[in-house]
């Protein structure tokens, strides 16, 4: 079993910041991609960040040069700093793991998500 712990989400102004992290655990060997999703009301998923366990970033068009994403791979955790928050932010966020396990099986696992708002 593996678990996500999500936190940081909340209701902020626009211009403002927020930061959230996800740390992974449970049976977990090796993780290639920690990331961050997120969903609006009415949209689809879209991936926001994410990282690889080499440190490879990949932005959202939409938040780069205002978000930034980073991990920790000791404690198996990823942070998602968002800057200059807008309206249009506004969604659930989903943490995101691509893992292996150590019967050296694939698995991709979300977080149940956490809420952020930005109000204009």
């Amino acid at each position: 079993q593996v678990q996500l712990v999500e936190s940081g989400g909340g209701l902020v102004q626009s211009g403002e910041s927020l930061r959230l992290s996800c740390a992974a655990s449970g049976s977990i060997f090796s993780i290639k991609v920690m990331g961050w999703y997120r969903q609006a009301p009415g949209k689809q998923r879209e991936l926001v960040a994410a990282i690889t366990s080499s440190d490879s970033t990949n932005y959202a068009d939409s938040v780069k040069g205002r978000f930034s994403i980073s991990g920790d791979n000791a404690k198996k955790t990823v942070y998602l700093q968002m800057n200059s928050l807008k309206a249009e932010d506004t969604a659930v966020y989903y943490c995101y793991v691509n893992y292996r396990d150590y019967a050296n099986r694939a698995y991709d696992y979300w977080g149940q998500g956490t809420q952020v708002t930005v109000s204009s």
